[in-house]
């Protein structure tokens, strides 16, 4: 257990930030994977601009990593041309 007042603050800010983590990555998991599943191209269309601008919004926050968020987005923008076309 940490003995100063700043190391016990960090650690409460730090289960704070790690549980925001979580659900920012759960939430954008969730949201790839329903746009992967999609096979309606309306549907996938509504959803790939949330989708990629959730992932740029995280990737800027530092909680992904800018790759991991091209490589997302390169995923579903594939699976975008292959359903429309």
């Amino acid at each position: 257990m940490p003995q100063h007042a700043s190391a016990i603050k960090r650690v409460r800010q730090n289960a704070v930030r790690r549980l925001r983590n979580r659900e920012h990555r759960s939430r954008m998991r969730n949201m790839v994977k329903k746009l992967l599943k999609t096979e309606d191209a309306s549907l996938a269309q509504d959803l790939y601009p949330k989708t990629q601008a959730y992932l740029d919004r995280l990737a800027t926050k530092g909680i992904i990593h800018r790759n991991k968020a091209a490589h997302y987005k390169s995923q579903i923008s594939l699976h975008l041309n292959k359903t429309v076309h």
